[in-house]
């Protein structure tokens, strides 16, 4: 572990079967008033919601229902939470469904209890919180974000076309209920844009330096083993609770820093997605699949070791008669292929984005980050772009 670093991760998990069986005793440590939070009423039809606003009725809890939290979280949805939050003298955010509902509630958690010019100070600025957010409390029904181990929330601000990530471990949740049968009534286009979102976390932090030995390398490509094998099991079944619940819990595991030692981490395909996002409110995995082939393909050339073992670790690429930067290659087609072979998209236009007279626009609104092996200029994320359309 070649660089110095600092790990913490408070949130309580309570992950299985039994998981909500944890929820009163959690619910113990708060006042009466929770403002519950969901999205667009998928927690109604599988049942989710009956069984935690029963736990909430028998715990003598006040609920304030904050519901319609979009896939891509909006400011003015965020400030409308906060209100509600507000008005209901709040103890607790329980947040239910997958991240953009989290990402959501942890967004509230801090307009509710400051004032000002918070999406400046907190989310374009990055300042550090100056007021301790309400707590919040996540039962996942959708793997993919990680957003429950995380101090992440990325929210959409419709006016300025800008799509932001506010990091700050006062965000972090305080607990997390992980039931993996929750995630069973989830559709299969959903299910797999999770795990590309998954997979892509991943990545951010493996194609980073530093490349000396690390057991955070290790760590990603067991993996992104593990959700190339249980991939193939929950396409066949989406009910096999063994592959549903090691993709819950790699989705975790992704984001929950412990993959990030001694790496400088990358997240500019996060950057780019989010741009693509704020401009057509695509679904994130969905957009982070259809540019991540072209994007790797861009900057393997600065790390053709790092890409040669991503092909053998990860992928098994037989390495006989090629060359290292043709290992490289493989190792990235080998990414594509699966994409593919996932009902992943793979381009912008099975996004649904039929005409490609805005990516110049997008291309310069991206964030241009610093911690993977090349930063990119503007026209090179142009050419991205266009090459993944």
């Amino acid at each position: 572990m070649e660089r110095d670093f600092a790990f913490h991760n408070p949130v309580k998990v309570f992950f299985g079967r039994t998981a909500m069986e944890n929820l009163p005793g959690m619910l113990s440590r708060y006042g009466q008033n929770v403002l519950l939070a969901y999205g667009g009423g998928s927690i109604k039809a599988n049942g989710v919601y009956d069984q935690v606003m029963d736990c909430l009725r028998t715990c003598g809890k006040t609920v304030t229902e904050f519901s319609g939290i979009m896939a891509n979280p909006t400011y003015t949805k965020v400030l409308e939470g906060a209100r509600l939050a507000r008005t209901s003298n709040a103890d607790l955010i329980l947040a239910v469904g997958g991240g953009s509902v989290i990402d959501c509630a942890k967004a509230v958690s801090i307009f509710a209890v400051e004032e000002g010019d918070l999406w400046t100070k907190y989310w374009l600025e990055k300042g550090d919180p100056e007021t301790q957010p309400l707590p919040v409390g996540a039962i996942v029904t959708m793997a993919g974000t990680g957003s429950e181990l995380d101090g992440d929330a990325v929210i959409t601000h419709e006016e300025t076309k800008v799509k932001a990530s506010c990091s700050e471990s006062a965000f972090l949740p305080d607990f997390a209920i992980l039931n993996p049968e929750f995630t069973y009534t989830v559709p299969q286009y959903h299910m797999v844009s999770g795990i590309f979102d998954t997979f892509s976390h991943i990545m951010e932090a493996y194609f980073s330096p530093t490349d000396s030995d690390n057991i955070s390398d290790d760590f990603s490509e067991a993996l992104m083993k593990s959700l190339i094998r249980n991939t193939a099991v929950a396409l066949e079944n989406p009910e096999d609770y063994n592959a549903r619940s090691n993709l819950m819990w790699a989705s975790s595991l992704a984001l929950s820093g412990l993959l990030n030692p001694s790496k400088t981490e990358d997240w500019e395909v996060h950057e780019i997605q989010h741009q693509l996002a704020a401009y057509y409110n695509v679904t994130h995995g969905m957009g982070l699949a259809a540019i991540s082939p072209a994007y790797y393909r861009t900057v393997y050339l600065y790390a053709i070791p790092r890409f040669k073992r991503f092909a053998l670790n990860v992928w098994g690429i037989d390495p006989a008669g090629k060359t290292d930067e043709e290992i490289a290659l493989a190792g990235i087609d080998a990414l594509a292929d699966y994409i593919k072979a996932s009902g992943m998209c793979s381009s912008l236009r099975e996004l649904g984005i039929s005409d490609d007279s805005l990516l110049p626009e997008i291309a310069s609104s991206c964030v241009r980050k610093q911690g993977g092996y090349h930063t990119l200029t503007r026209n090179e994320i142009l050419q991205i772009l266009k090459d993944s359309f």
